[in-house]
């Protein structure tokens, strides 16, 4: 029986599984597309490491939370569509609970899941299930005696705060003006020379001849002036406070006697090179192998 790039779409369609792998089980069904879903969920497992190549760069951030610990785990999909079904959920609230206890990512794929076997065999479980490639892709965590808040935006930005005195109200606000202004540094003295130093390279680059003829000591200041506002913007303390903007960061934790001893943000994707696939192109190629 002859398969057509429309039967190969609908399969893929209702079954979330590649081109390639959709054309060859209609062909190994004679074109029968209720033969063929069954066909590709008793090869689920077996393809999983197939997909490993596939681009996953949508998903989902999870948090994990005990006192003294928390955790915030990555787990991508290849498709946000993917990242909202139910299967893929499950695995990553599951997978979040099982990194309270790991203390990296690769303890935490050989962790226990919940539902038995380690987190890693229930990655290629889930990847039978949706048919899309997931990964675990990494994870940061503090533990501390402090107070420590967790915040997620969405599913896709997740945010741990470490705080020193103050509250746990004040510590979950910060982590949300963190997952908002994403800035790299806690205060002045974390920024690197080398950044300030090409910084003032920049600044001084950009300047006019005649404000570049101005006496050092003039010059200085006005180059200080903006570098000064530089790592403002690039540093929690310096920033402005998303929920009081007349007031920094700085000022607001100074009021409530307390500071900011480690911060970690992470989002979906970032890192990760994405594919923009022209959908008909791709069933076009699929249909001439």
């Amino acid at each position: 029986m002859e398969i057509t790039a429309q039967m190969v779409k609908e399969l893929r369609e209702r079954s979330g599984a590649g081109m390639m792998e959709c054309k060859k089980a209609l062909a190994q069904n004679d074109g029968n597309i209720e033969a063929a879903i069954e066909w590709l969920r008793k090869q689920g497992l077996a393809k999983a490491d197939k997909k490993a190549d596939r681009v996953a760069a949508e998903g989902r951030i999870v948090l994990g939370q005990v006192p003294g610990k928390a955790v915030l785990v990555e787990i991508n999909s290849e498709t946000d569509f993917v990242a909202k079904d139910e299967n893929f959920l499950a695995f990553t609230e599951n997978v979040a609970a099982a990194a309270i206890g790991a203390a990296d990512i690769e303890a935490l794929k050989g962790a226990p899941y919940a539902t038995g076997g380690t987190v890693e065999e229930a990655r290629a479980a889930v990847i039978a299930k949706v048919g899309e490639n997931v990964q675990v892709r990494r994870l940061v965590r503090l533990d501390s005696a402090h107070t420590l808040a967790g915040y997620l935006h969405g599913g896709r930005i997740g945010v741990l705060v470490e705080l020193k005195g103050g509250s746990p109200e004040l510590a979950r606000n910060l982590a949300m003006h963190i997952a908002a202004m994403n800035p790299p540094y806690i205060a002045a003295e974390n920024v690197p020379a080398e950044f300030i130093a090409k910084e003032k390279e920049i600044e001084l680059a950009k300047m006019s001849e005649k404000d570049k003829a101005k006496p050092a000591d003039i010059l200085e200041k006005i180059i200080s002036g903006k570098i000064n506002k530089i790592v403002n913007e690039v540093t929690l303390t310096g920033q402005s406070y998303v929920l009081d903007t007349d007031q920094t960061v700085g000022a607001v934790l100074k009021k409530e006697g307390a500071e900011v001893l480690a911060f970690h943000r992470i989002a979906v994707g970032e890192g990760i090179e994405k594919v923009v696939e022209d959908y008909a192109a791709e069933v076009a190629k699929a249909m001439q192998v």
